[in-house]
This record gives structure tokens, sequence and C-alpha cells, in this order.
């Protein structure tokens, strides 16, 4: 899969299960930059720019938040009895 995407010209944020040599390769083949930590059991540590390695951080909690969330965008809640439940607020319906 990364072998089909272009990026040339990027940076390549990525945690430490990326630290491959292949996966290395690929990118400085395609002249990016890797942003990924080494593995704590590497004997040669590789630098990383730190600055740039926290925005790996945001996504993370996007797809912590979404997962959290999923009983909306999945409808678990179906009946207006159990959405109330699930948010600890009243919802009134006037019919």
């Amino acid at each position: 899969m990364l072998q089909d995407m272009d990026f040339t010209g990027k940076a390549v944020i990525a945690d430490r299960g990326y630290d491959m040599n292949n996966v290395l390769e690929l990118i400085e083949k395609q002249q990016a930059v890797a942003v990924i930590t080494s593995r704590k059991r590497c004997k040669i540590q590789q630098t990383c720019d730190w600055r740039l390695y926290k925005e790996r951080h945001l996504v993370e909690c996007l797809f912590n938040k979404l997962k959290h969330y999923r009983r909306l965008a999945t409808r678990y809640d179906k009946l207006a009895c159990s959405f109330a439940a699930f948010y600890r607020w009243p919802l009134f319906f006037y019919g």
C-alpha cells in the first residue's frame, strides 16, 4: 500500500511500529522525510522531529474520540429514552 502512495517532498509521520528498514528505504526513495521514532531495542537510534511527531498524537486522539462516540454514528440508541439515558439529560418530545 505504501508503494502506491506518492510521498515526494512530504513528511511521513508514523509510530514505532513502522521503524523497519524496508519502510524507511521506501520513504527515502521517494525523497520524503521520515518522522518515525526508533524502537527502544535498536542500538542505533535515529533522530526525529519531535514537534512534528506530536501531531501524530492529535490524530490518535481523534480516532479515540470517534471510537468513543461510535454509538451515535451507528445509532445504537434508536429509542429516545435510551438516547436520553446515555447523555444524562431528559429529552422532551411534544406530539
